[in-house]
């Protein structure tokens, strides 16, 4: 068992010790013209798609828990009976 553990360390630290690193294209350059340009779309919006989804997803998380603490707080507070 323990023999099996120290092998499976060995080609762990070897995989990660040994293995290619990939280079990459330097985008920055790219985006910082996108996030730059003036064409009256907020900056949080600027980023496409899935940024207007995580926006709306966001907005709709916020306002559905608004709502329901404003139900907890009605729901505490028993209505008086005359």
């Amino acid at each position: 068992m323990l023999r099996n553990l120290l092998a499976l360390r060995q080609i762990a630290q070897r995989t990660i010790s040994t293995a290619s690193r990939r280079q990459f294209e330097n985008k920055v350059p790219e985006k910082q013209k996108l996030f730059q340009e003036d064409n009256g779309i907020p900056v949080h919006l600027k980023g496409g798609v899935a940024d207007a989804l995580l926006y709306r997803a966001t907005m709709m998380l916020t306002v559905g828990t608004a709502y329901a603490m404003y139900q907890l707080a009605v729901a505490s507070f028993p209505k008086k009976q005359d």
